[in-house]
């Protein structure tokens, strides 16, 4: 029986020893088959119920994704913070050049399209990281130059020049090491390598082109006299 419902009734027509039996009669192979697997299993003592169910999105499901997102949010603005307290000036610059930045990516994303799953979203969030390396080396090294007592112009020619080959580097590297995911990858490891990659190639341009036409605008202004606002 199997709830309640006679799966066979077989009769014993002779002793049955050595602990093993034989049931015979006019099955097909897949009768067979199936009475062999039900009598495995085994009956069941009650039968199934329906106790609750959840319907679970695609990829990740609503409710993770949901709280995947805030949480890049939150890292975000917990990165343009940093960027305000230690940096000033160069930080609301950067701050700027992350929002287009992030606005860049999404709109590939859509483009292309992207799936966001959960190796997706840690592929965006890692190269929002590299994004800001990037801006923190440039600071960094423009900040050395002032600190020599040399001119803004001349300290952002050779901060920017100083910094690229770091940048480089490390943001080629890492590119190389997501086109190898993403060519003998599965799945889910190619959508990490193509959200990396492309957040990458985005940090860079916003790094070199962005930032940097942002550091001159204030070149030759009266800004650029308070070094205090950029060290």
């Amino acid at each position: 029986y199997i709830d309640n419902v006679p799966i066979s009734a077989p009769v014993v027509q002779e002793e049955i020893s050595g602990g093993k039996a034989q049931i015979t009669g006019k099955f097909t192979i897949d009768e067979a088959k199936k009475l062999a697997r039900n009598l495995s299993a085994g009956a069941l003592p009650v039968p199934v119920k329906l106790i609750s169910q959840q319907t679970i999105g695609p990829a990740l499901g609503a409710e993770s994704l949901d709280k995947s997102l805030k949480a890049t949010g939150i890292g975000f603005l917990t990165i343009i913070l940093f960027l305000l307290i230690f940096y000033r000036v160069p930080g609301i610059l950067a701050a700027l050049a992350l929002g287009i930045y992030a606005v860049l990516v999404i709109s590939l994303f859509k483009l292309i399209p992207v799936t966001l799953s959960l190796a997706g979203i840690g592929g965006a969030i890692l190269s929002l990281g590299m994004a800001v390396d990037a801006n923190i080396l440039i600071f960094s090294r423009v900040k050395e130059e002032l600190e020599q007592g040399k001119s803004f112009g001349i300290s952002l020619e050779q901060g920017f020049t100083r910094a690229w080959p770091s940048i480089k580097d490390s943001n080629f590297t890492t590119l190389i090491i997501a086109l190898i995911l993403f060519a003998f990858g599965t799945s889910f490891i190619k959508g990490f390598a193509l959200t990396l990659s492309i957040g990458i190639l985005i940090s860079m341009f916003s790094a070199i082109f962005i930032t940097q036409n942002f550091l001159r605008c204030f070149e030759g202004t009266r800004w650029e006299k308070f070094k205090w606002l950029w060290k």
